[in-house]
């Protein structure tokens, strides 16, 4: 065996001293993007996107300028959420221009740009991926936080921005049920894979609390996400409870009118991370 020159560009050789090549993907040539976060799950119907959209209302809140990069491309809820009907992308030779929420949330989705907001993406995984690399790469970012809504489990697209985004780190959202334990495991060990920080759980659809009594019912049984917290070392950032007003600000398009403090912690816990901390 010969020696190493320390040269792997000239060397064929697969050693432990060759650095891997990075798959990070420029940003645009226009944009400046100063901290990226991934909202991810380990399975679906978990509410990734209500957390992803009322993360964007309050740290836009807090003074930040925010954007939400869509990658659920074959279920992208995120314009409707905001209201976000029969809007135009601009754009031109340098890039696209992100439209923005009615407080100025900048948001890139494919349903911007589909026409009719009914229409299914009937897309094979490699155009979905490139779909979301370019939403990255040819959309104009200036924001102080772009919050990536990543779709469920460990697939092509959660792969394609763990890899090609640098993201400063993940929220994974999960559900109170007995799965919990499974769901944040294939999330986490993702993560772990990729060498990106773990920010904070948010567990989802944690109670319903009473009308009458303000009592708390756990409709899906007794939470286990301190046990999960607890196991893997992350910070539990928030448990949301079912709210019908939510629901309904949702379904109206009107999510940046909520008037609530369930992520309030989650909030501060994450700037602290960041160093944005006020």
């Amino acid at each position: 065996m010969s020696e190493c020159t320390h040269n792997c560009s000239t060397c064929s050789a697969n050693c432990s001293s060759r650095e891997q090549e990075s798959l990070l993907i420029p940003a645009n040539a226009l944009s400046e993007v100063k901290h990226i976060i991934g909202v991810v799950s380990g399975k679906g119907g978990v509410g990734k996107s209500l957390v992803t959209s009322m993360l964007a209302v309050l740290l836009q809140r807090e003074g930040l300028k925010v954007g939400i990069l869509d990658a659920d491309v074959t279920g992208p809820s995120i314009p409707k959420t905001f209201g976000m009907h029969n809007v135009e992308v601009f754009g031109d030779d340098n890039g696209m221009i992100p439209p923005s929420t009615t407080t100025g949330i900048d948001v890139m989705s494919v349903n911007l740009l589909l026409g009719d907001e009914k229409k299914p993406v009937v897309w094979r995984g490699a155009m979905i991926a490139g779909a979301v690399q370019q939403f990255w790469k040819d959309t104009i970012w200036n924001v102080d936080v772009l919050l990536v809504d990543c779709p469920p489990g460990t697939g092509d697209v959660p792969l394609t921005v763990f890899q090609s985004l640098p993201l400063d780190g993940i929220v994974i959202v999960s559900s109170p049920q007995d799965l919990v334990s499974m769901i944040v495991s294939k999330a986490a060990n993702m993560a772990d894979m990729m060498n990106v920080p773990v920010l904070g759980l948010v567990e989802n659809m944690s109670y319903v609390k009473c009308p009458d009594c303000g009592k708390e019912i756990r409709v899906f049984g007794e939470s286990h996400i301190d046990e999960v917290a607890e196991k893997f070392g992350y910070d539990l950032l928030a448990r949301l409870p079912m709210d019908p007003k939510l629901s309904a600000l949702v379904d109206r398009g009107m999510l940046e009118l909520m008037e609530n403090d369930y992520l309030d912690g989650a909030v501060k816990t994450i700037l602290a991370k960041l160093g944005l901390a006020k």
